[in-house]
């Protein structure tokens, strides 16, 4: 299978977003997930004084998770689908929280940070270079700024591969296939499995230039299949590391 990408991709989430939540919440942890990989960022005071970027915000799951992680931050939220954004900003959010429609790629030339940490929830399997949004992603941060990356990215066992293709199979592609989002879940099927397994991202993101590097397994039934990727933007000056 050809993959979605780009404006092909953009387009089948803007058409999904309109089931995008109640298919999300058919997998149980979805939130608490997210929320667990978001606190892994391990933001001082609530995160007082730090602007923060949510990289790949979908319908705000990820924001969510951000803002209950670091209540006190200010945070800008970005996705290439417009309709993803739309379902965002119908919730209630503070005024410390603002979206905009812009790809991974184009972030980097919007003028936009520096930033003191990003979260990219389900975002590097979806773009056509993962290298490039890496650098991106390290010119937007701070120096010492904090990564953390919430990802599909199988271990090495076969028993991973075969658990998500179970599941999407007998799962994700029938209740995708319902709301007339069959490609998109096919999508994701074949993303996961074309992408980086974990000990591979990690060593990408080394190769980007970040420091820590480790990955962490989420709990539940994705162990082995979802992990969290934290890292630094090189390493962290005597302030950053006490705030």
């Amino acid at each position: 299978m050809t993959l979605l990408r780009d404006r092909d991709l953009a387009r089948a989430f803007d058409h999904a977003s309109r089931t995008y939540d109640r298919l999300t919440g058919l997998n149980p942890g979805y939130r608490a997930d997210l929320l667990r990989s978001a606190r892994r960022l391990g933001l001082p005071e609530d995160g007082a004084g730090l602007h923060l970027l949510d990289l790949g915000c979908g319908t705000g799951a990820s924001t969510q998770a951000l803002l209950r992680a670091a209540p006190r931050a200010r945070i800008t939220a970005v996705d290439a689908s417009a309709g993803m954004l739309r379902r965002a900003r119908t919730k209630p959010w503070p005024d410390t929280v603002r979206f905009l429609h812009l790809s991974a790629e184009e972030l980097a030339t919007a003028g936009e940070g520096p930033f003191d940490a990003v979260f990219a929830a389900y975002l590097f399997r979806n773009v056509s270079d993962p290298d490039r949004v890496l650098g991106a992603v390290r010119g937007l941060l701070r120096p010492g700024g904090r990564l953390a990356v919430h990802e599909y990215s199988l271990g090495g066992s076969p028993a991973h591969r075969a658990l998500w293709t179970a599941v999407c199979q007998g799962v994700i592609i029938p209740a995708g296939t319902l709301t007339g989002d069959r490609a998109l879940y096919r999508h994701l099927w074949h993303s996961v499995l074309d992408f980086d397994r974990a000990s591979d991202f990690t060593g990408r993101l080394t190769r980007a230039g970040f420091t820590g590097v480790r990955a962490l397994p989420v709990a539940g039934w994705q162990t082995g299949i979802t992990h969290t990727f934290v890292a630094r933007n090189g390493s962290a000056t005597a302030g950053e590391a006490t705030r």
